[in-house]
Order: structure tokens, then C-alpha cells, then sequence
């Protein structure tokens, strides 16, 4: 087999995710906005097909198109999470599009392309292609953050996401030509054999990294680059919102910690503390800044801040037994945000959608079942045991007491204590105040199975824990093994 049929078959998904997103606009472009429906499922169907392309990684490391795109465990792993939360986002938002009038074909095609662009960033090998992944990634966001066009929130969040993700671009832009300038290299393997080699590390290179991990912790949402986040979240479409919780999140994580274990592995001692600094942050941010917020896509705005501060606690570690725990938290992660976003979807009174937190009152009374499913991904988000949400954390905090992190242990649980005021106060809203009028009937089919999904898995977690664990474990080795 040539190199080039061989990097095409490790690329396969992503090919196969191009050509599809090509065929559904042109469908779309001939048939108008009566496709979307079918458009939306075709998109879902490609989600699944390319699920199946991916190469397991299980005969290790292989490396496509000159070592610009990386194919293993790890990728693979994480790669189905992001496909697994476009599929379930997507299903999610159709309903919600038709009751709002935004129904466009356009809107699946863009979460094809953004989830394209996810893909190429998780295997990217070499800063250009990360670059161009993110890119990808991005330009797709920015246009399903302003979806709504009649709405002044839904067009100011596009416009302020597009204009500080271009600031985040060019810190990524700037800090990548800083690493090539004293390296002389942008391929991930190279950097890492240059930078091991002993003698000082060039100050140029340390401040390209710097700039690197800005630009990432911008796309992650983590503190002080979380500017964006409550706004845009407030501002786009639910569905969008719930999309951008999961999916590109799940993405942007993975590769910074590809980008900070691969190429400037051999700089963690350099590395770790700005990463501690942000974790830190985020915890703290997210911890304190959800207690007085009223509308709970805000809320959860500064939830996901605070969740990425978790997950980077086990970056902090450096290891193979901290990225295990990253990708277990961003697994479990994935369900918990789904089972929200399930629930504040269903969020309808008299035709229109509210947002506001006391609207829940009562809610276990009106609405037993909805009431279930969003109490179930409170307390897991809380941590509380035995539900997956403290396994996730589990295995941050463990990560990080064996790398003797222990002030940045502490403080996590501590800022998850604080964390939990919020998430039991939407449970005591639910369960104890006295109901508001209800929510409209029904639910919609795909909510009430996803959400039943989603909670079925949170509850159910600790009797096969293994399930995730163990193939997060192969993943994280194989970062390392390369």
C-alpha cells in the first residue's frame, strides 16, 4: 500500500465527513428548506458511519499525510465523544428549530463542517493542521451562535464569539510562529525530539507556549479567557448553546492535552504551572460566579468554566494516570451536560420558551419525570456518590495526589463544595418551592428518550465503571507510548 493510500484510509472519517457535508448543502441548496428534516437526519446518519471509520488505534501510533495527522487511542476515544455529542445535540435542537421558526438546512450542514473541523484537531500532529482544524471548527460556530437573526442576543453572541475567537486565533497564530522561529519545526515528533535534546530550552520557545495554551484555554472556556462564555451561551439558541457545552468542548480539551504532552511533553515542569494557574481559576470562577445567576444557561455557562477547571487538574499531573482521568471526566461530562440541556429544551410555557431558574418550582410536582432526569445530572455535576459525576472527579483528584499536587487537590474540592450550593438549590426549587404553572405538553419523543438515556447512564455508572475506565486508560497510555 502507497503512503497516500495508507494516510487516506487513516483519514477516512474525516474524508467521509467532508464529502457528506458537500452532498447534504447541495441537496439542501435544490430543495430548499423543506429538506431540513431530512438534511438533519442525513447529518446524524454521517455522524454514526464515521463513528464506524475510525481506526481503532488498538496496532498503535500511525501518523498520515507526513506526520501532520495522528491516528491512536486516545484520538479514536475522544473522537467518538465529539461525534456522540453532535449526533445527540443535533436530534435535540430539531423540535426546538420548527417551534422557533429558525428551521434551515443550512443549521445541520454547519454542524457537520464544525464537527469536521473538531475531528482534524484531535489528530492533528503539527500546529499548521491544528490550526486549520480550529479554524474549520470555529468559522462554523460563529455562524450557529448568530442562527437567529431576528434576535439581538442571538446576533451579539455570534459577534462577540467571532471577535474574541479571532483574538484567540491570532495568539494561537502568533505563539506557533514564535515555536517555529526558535525550533525550527511545527511537526509535534520533531518538537519533541528537539526540545528533549538536553541544554536550556529557548526563552523564545517558552513564550510561544505560553501564547499556545492562551489561545487553547480561550477555546476551552477556562479562566481568565472565559469572557465569552456567559454571554454567548445566554445569547445563541438552546440547542446551539447545548451543542457548544458538549461537542466542541470535548474537542478543544483533547487537544490541548495532545498539544501539551506530544510536542512540549518534555517541558511539563515548565507548563504545569500555568496550567495549575488556570485550573485554579476556572474552579474558583466557576464556583462563585453560578451562586447569584437566575437563568440557567448562564449558570451553566459558569458550570462548564468550572468543569473545565476540573479536567485540567488532571493535565496539571503531566501523566498517563491524569489524562485517564481528563477523558473520564469529559465522558461523563458529556452525559451530564446532554441530561441538562434535555431538560432546560423542555423549558416551554404557553408556547414559548423560559429560562429563568424559579420557573422550575415545583417542578417535581407538575412534571415528576423531567424533575427525575434533571436532579439526577445536578447531583451528579455536585459529585455526589454514587452517581458518575463522582467517579469523574474521583479521578482528577486522584491523578493529582499522585503527581504530590496536593494544594491543587484541596482546593478542587473545595470550590466542588461551594459548586454544589447551586446545583442542590435548583433541586430544592424542583422538589420543596411551590409549583409555577407547568411546562407545555409533551416533552417531544427524542428529549424524553435521550434524556432518559443520559440519566439512566449517571445512575448506573458504578455497577460498570469499566465500560469507560478501561478503554480511557489504553487511550491515555497511548499518548504517552508515542
Amino acid at each position: 500500500m502507497s503512503p497516500t493510500e495508507m494516510s487516506l484510509g487513516l483519514a477516512l472519517p474525516e474524508i467521509f465527513l467532508a464529502i457528506a457535508g458537500m452532498i447534504l448543502l447541495m441537496y439542501g441548496v435544490f430543495r430548499g428548506d423543506e429538506s431540513t428534516n431530512s438534511v438533519s437526519w442525513g447529518a446524524v446518519a454521517a455522524f454514526a458511519i464515521a463513528a464506524l471509520l475510525i481506526p481503532s488505534g488498538a496496532g498503535g501510533r500511525a501518523e498520515a499525510f507526513g506526520g501532520m495527522f495522528v491516528v491512536d487511542r486516545f484520538g479514536a476515544y475522544m473522537k467518538l465523544l465529539v461525534l456522540l455529542g453532535s449526533a445527540l445535540t443535533l436530534i435535540m435542537s430539531m423540535d426546538f428549530n420548527r417551534r422557533e421558526g429558525i428551521v434551515r438546512f443550512e443549521y445541520p450542514v454547519l454542524f457537520v463542517f464544525a464537527t469536521l473541523g473538531m475531528l482534524m484537531m484531535i489528530s492533528a500532529g503539527d500546529l499548521i493542521a491544528l490550526y486549520i482544524g480550529l479554524e474549520l471548527q470555529s468559522l462554523s460556530l460563529y455562524v450557529v451562535a448568530a442562527f437567529r437573526r431576528d434576535s439581538i442576543k442571538s446576533t451579539e453572541a455570534g459577534l462577540k464569539y467571532f471577535v474574541l475567537g479571532a483574538l484567540s486565533s491570532g495568539m494561537l497564530l502568533y505563539g506557533s510562529s514564535l515555536v517555529y522561529g526558535f525550533s525550527g519545526a511545527t511537526n509535534f515528533g520533531v518538537l519533541a525530539q528537539a526540545l528533549i535534546l538536553p541544554g536550556e530550552t529557548s526563552l523564545g520557545v517558552l513564550f510561544g507556549l505560553v501564547f499556545i495554551a492562551a489561545a487553547l484555554a480561550f477555546k476551552v472556556s477556562a479562566a481568565p479567557f472565559h469572557m465569552w462564555t456567559p454571554d454567548v451561551y445566554e445569547g445563541a439558541p438552546t440547542p446551539v448553546t447545548a451543542f457548544f457545552s458538549v461537542a466542541p468542548k470535548i474537542a478543544a480539551v483533547a487537544l490541548l492535552v495532545r498539544v501539551m504532552i506530544e510536542p512540549f511533553g518534555p517541558l511539563t515542569d515548565d507548563w504545569r504551572q500555568v496550567i495549575v494557574a488556570i485550573s485554579i481559576a476556572s474552579m474558583l470562577l466557576g464556583a462563585f460566579a453560578a451562586i447569584n445567576q437566575n437563568n440557567i444557561k448562564r449558570l451553566m455557562a459558569y458550570s462548564s468554566i468550572g468543569n473545565v477547571g476540573y479536567a485540567l487538574i488532571g493535565l496539571a499531573a503531566g501523566d498517563d494516570n491524569g489524562v485517564r482521568g481528563v477523558i473520564v471526566y469529559m465522558a461523563i461530562y458529556l452525559f451530564m451536560n446532554v441530561a441538562t440541556f434535555a431538560v432546560i429544551l423542555s423549558m416551554r410555557r404557553q408556547g414559548r420558551m423560559v429560562e429563568d431558574i424559579p420557573d422550575l418550582a415545583g417542578l417535581a410536582r407538575t412534571r415528576p419525570l423531567l424533575a427525575a432526569g434533571l436532579g439526577t445530572a445536578m447531583f451528579s455535576m455536585a459529585g455526589i456518590p454514587p452517581l458518575a459525576g463522582f467517579f469523574g472527579k474521583l479521578y482528577v483528584f486522584l491523578a493529582a495526589i499522585q503527581a504530590e499536587l496536593y494544594t491543587l487537590a484541596v482546593i478542587g474540592v473545595l470550590s466542588s463544595v461551594v459548586a454544589a450550593f447551586y446545583y442542590l438549590r435548583i433541586v430544592k426549587i424542583m422538589y420543596f418551592d411551590e409549583p409555577a404553572e407547568a411546562f407545555d405538553r409533551p416533552t417531544g419523543r427524542a428529549l424524553g428518550v435521550i434524556l432518559a438515556a443520559a440519566s439512566a447512564f449517571l445512575i448506573l455508572f458504578f455497577l460498570r465503571p469499566g465500560l469507560i475506565i478501561d478503554p480511557a486508560e489504553a487511550a491515555a497510555a497511548s499518548l504517552f507510548s508515542g
